[in-house]
């Protein structure tokens, strides 16, 4: 069955996890793809596969993001391909060990990746599709963005900024066409664990979602035009109750005089 061609999507951190899994489900709804990471050999089978099932045209770069040279190249494309109407900011990296116990150039890499790899490659691909009035970002965030005593501190700081970018962004861009969804997944099942230190097998199964499930989830909000994507959240209504609350304190959080609360201790 022929679907129609919804342009070109993105994606970095594609060779495994939720990256090749969005790469498999972008396909099969009618994108080509521009597939970014670092393995080129699992690049190379992931993109023959795709191929193979769904007749798309696949690109790959092979790109260690935390590389400007390479970071460069990436921005390049996207400023250059007008095909691009969508891209999935997934590559990242983290870890559970405490602060305390992590090596602080590790964290810098950690922010290279999460924080200005993510900023910098949004940066490059929001002008042209404010220019041709239509495209997409998908920030892979996480629960730690809004829970960030779960894990290391660095890591949750990263995802935080990727929440509050994704939050603003959506905030400048929606009335010109563009939209944003930043996607917040809890525990899931792929390699992040094991390159963190903390094997996957460790883990309480009841709170791991596979990489399938998650991806799936969060397509669906992103076809309802969710702004924040939390498939492990069973009631949605407490998301939307915090997010007004949130909004609603804002309007508060500016005035020229301290509170009274400060004045009985004067």
């Amino acid at each position: 069955m022929s679907q129609a061609h919804l342009g070109t999507a993105l994606i970095t951190g594609a060779s495994s996890g939720i990256g090749a899994i969005y790469a498999d489900r972008l396909a099969r709804r009618g994108y080509d793809l521009i597939l970014v990471a670092r393995n080129r050999q699992r690049l190379n089978e992931l993109a023959t596969r795709i191929t193979r099932d769904t007749q798309r045209a696949v690109e790959v770069i092979e790109a260690d993001l935390g590389d400007h040279e390479a970071l460069a190249r990436v921005e390049a494309k996207l400023k250059e391909d007008a095909s691009i109407t969508l891209l999935v900011n997934n590559a990242g990296v983290g870890t559970h060990t405490p602060l305390l116990d992590s090596d602080v150039q590790e964290m810098a890499r950690m922010i290279d990746l999460n924080v200005t790899a993510l900023t910098r490659l949004t940066y490059a691909a929001a002008p042209g599709f404010v220019a041709r009035g239509a495209g997409a970002i998908i920030n892979i965030s996480s629960i730690v963005s809004i829970a960030p005593e779960i894990l290391n501190g660095v890591y949750g700081g990263s995802k935080a900024f990727v929440t509050a970018f994704s939050l603003s962004l959506h905030h400048e861009l929606a009335s010109k066409g563009i939209r944003v969804q930043a996607v917040l997944p809890g525990a899931t099942a792929t390699d992040f664990w094991a390159t963190g230190g903390l094997p996957l097998e460790h883990l309480d199964p009841g709170i791991v979602m596979s990489a399938d499930d998650l991806v799936d989830a969060a397509l669906i909000d992103f076809d309802r035009g969710e702004l924040i994507s939390l498939p492990a959240l069973q009631d949605f209504e407490q998301w939307k109750t915090f997010e007004a609350q949130r909004r609603a304190l804002s309007s508060q959080l500016s005035t020229n005089q301290p509170a009274p609360r400060y004045r009985a201790n004067a």
